[in-house]
Order: C-alpha cells, then sequence, then structure tokens
C-alpha cells in the first residue's frame, strides 16, 4: 500500500499537481446546496426541508435549503445549470416543472437533456372543493352547472402550471366546460379569496384546506389520489366519482446536473433511500398528507418523462400557454 502511495504521489509531482487531488477524495467533502424553486412555507418547501435535515445526517454534511422560486421553476432550475456538476448543488424538482416548459415559451433548458435525477422524494394530492355557496356535492354536480352556465365561476390556483391550475384544466377537458382561471402569486391569497367566494371552486393541497373543510367554510367533493386519503376518508377519488382518467399527483424528487459523477448520484440516492425510511420523515410526511415514494433514480426519470408527456398534451388541448 505503501509503494502505491508513493508511486502516486511521486507521478503527482512529477506532473505538477496538488498532492491533495493525487487521490479522489470520498463524496461529500463540504455541505451541499438544495436549491427548492418555491415559496417558504409552500408544501415543496416544507417537504423538501424535513428531507434535507434527514439527508445531512446520512451523508456526514449539511444540506442547506436555498429558496429560488419563479416562474414555475424556472428561476431555480437556472441557478442549478450556473454551478459545476459536482453534486454539490442539486435541485428538488416538482410536478410543476414537468408542465413549464409545455407553457413557457422560449424555456432556456431541457429537463430531460440537462437534468439527472437522483431519486424521488413523495407524492401527494389535491382535493376539489368549492365555496358553500355553489350548489353541488359531487364532481358530476359541478360539472352540470359549469356546463349551464359557462363562464360564470371561477377556479383559482398558485400560479399557471401548478397542480391546481393543471388539474382544474383537465376537469374543464373532460367535462368539456368552461370556468374562468384566476391564478395568484400567493396561494394563501388564494385560498382566503376562494373562502371568502370571490372564487367558486379549486383544486387545492390538502393540508391548508383541511381546516376550512372541516368549519364548513368549504364543501370537498372529491381527492385527486388513485386512493381515498387518511385525513379526508368520506371523500371519495375522482377516480371513483366517474372520472377514470383523473389522477392528479403533485410530486418532488431531486436531481442535479447533467454530467454529475455517476458515484456521486449513487452516494445521494442511497442517503435519500435511508432519510425516507426514517422515523422522523415518515411522521413528518404524514402530518403533511404526503406519501414518501422510494426508489431508483432510474424509476423517477421514467415519472419525469411520463409527466412531461402527459402535461404537454393537456396544456396543448387547452390551449395553456404563458409569454
Amino acid at each position: 500500500m505503501k509503494t502505491s502511495l508513493h508511486r502516486i504521489f511521486g507521478l503527482a509531482v512529477a506532473l505538477g499537481l496538488p498532492l491533495a487531488g493525487a487521490i479522489a477524495q470520498p463524496y461529500p467533502q463540504k455541505p451541499i446546496r438544495l436549491v427548492v424553486p418555491a415559496a417558504a412555507s409552500t408544501p415543496i418547501d416544507i417537504l423538501s426541508r424535513v428531507v434535507a435535515e434527514q439527508l445531512g445526517t446520512q451523508l456526514g454534511q449539511p444540506v442547506v435549503v436555498e429558496l429560488k422560486p419563479g416562474a414555475t421553476g424556472i428561476v431555480g432550475a437556472q441557478e442549478v445549470l450556473r454551478t459545476p456538476a459536482d453534486g454539490y448543488t442539486v435541485m428538488t424538482l416538482h410536478m410543476p416543472m414537468s408542465v413549464a416548459q409545455n407553457i413557457y415559451a422560449g424555456v432556456p433548458f431541457d429537463l430531460r437533456r440537462d437534468f439527472t435525477p437522483i431519486g424521488q422524494v413523495a407524492f401527494s394530492y389535491n382535493v376539489l372543493v368549492v365555496h358553500p355557496s355553489v350548489p353541488a356535492r359531487t364532481p358530476h354536480e359541478l360539472a352540470s352547472l359549469l356546463a349551464a352556465q359557462p363562464g360564470k365561476y371561477s377556479f383559482s390556483s398558485g400560479g399557471p402550471g401548478t397542480p391546481a391550475h393543471i388539474a382544474g384544466a383537465l376537469f374543464l377537458l373532460q367535462t368539456h366546460t368552461d370556468a374562468l382561471h384566476v391564478p395568484y402569486n400567493q396561494f394563501p391569497q388564494a385560498i382566503a379569496d376562494l373562502v371568502a367566494g370571490q372564487n367558486q371552486l379549486m383544486f387545492a393541497a390538502i393540508p391548508p384546506m383541511l381546516g376550512h373543510i372541516r368549519a364548513g367554510k368549504l364543501r370537498a367533493l372529491a381527492v385527486t389520489g388513485p386512493d381515498r386519503v387518511g385525513t379526508l376518508k368520506d371523500i371519495p377519488t375522482m377516480v371513483e366519482s366517474g372520472y377514470a382518467d383523473f389522477v392528479v399527483r403533485d410530486w418532488l424528487g431531486l436531481v442535479a446536473r447533467a454530467g454529475t459523477p455517476e458515484p456521486v448520484l449513487a452516494t445521494l440516492n442511497g442517503a435519500l433511500q435511508k432519510a425516507l425510511a426514517s422515523q422522523p420523515v415518515r411522521e413528518a410526511f404524514a402530518k403533511l398528507g404526503a406519501d414518501a415514494a422510494p426508489g431508483t433514480p432510474q424509476k423517477f426519470g421514467q415519472l419525469i418523462d411520463a409527466e412531461i408527456d402527459r402535461w404537454g398534451r393537456v396544456a396543448r388541448e387547452a390551449h395553456i400557454q404563458v409569454q
């Protein structure tokens, strides 16, 4: 072993290389940035921070969350692409970003080409809610109201390409109805205006809706997952309600820049699997109504591909385009 080290050191000196670089250092050797392309206190931010803490424990280095919201994830993605492909800057990729490159003109990157998957983190689901003034108790009754009075009702979202927007667009396509989309820069304001009756319906993340549903300020009609949700056991799924192809899953996972070395990706994925299996993550996810989604980078890559294709079709059919 000593002879081998002496040969390496001798070769490094002969080539004029720093001795510290003569032997590859195990990854990671310093803190890791986790760029989260979402606003503070959103489900994406909260889930990312939960995972980052446990990921840091597994890796033996801090994983520092850095929020970079804007343009449905485009701002955060551009930040990551300005950094080296060395695994020290990674990103939370979430469902709206699979929509963004289909609806924004001139997106300066391609998710498939410019990023490489590390692994999925979680699935979560939305609930279709209406203001109590809306005389509908099922999705079919709501569709009948929208059909009878085109343009009278409005649905809100946290912005173009968000799950609330794309689920609303899918519902209008499947029911051949019309309603006005009202996007908000701040998700809490979208909820506040819905509760106030300024908008009448919304496909919203479940946790912030629970209190309003239980207080009777909003009425839940259906959830968008493949199965019923534990916190809303009495509320049917959209599939149960007669919409066979209506499963809308908000998802998030971790990606790195394309070109990141395979051993680094393997280390990150291994640490992520252990983090997702930890008790703190399981407990935090349960409170947020999210399901952990462990798996390989390849499995996450297949999900990304499928979602880009699916929401691209919906965006084209619904004529969704943001300049």
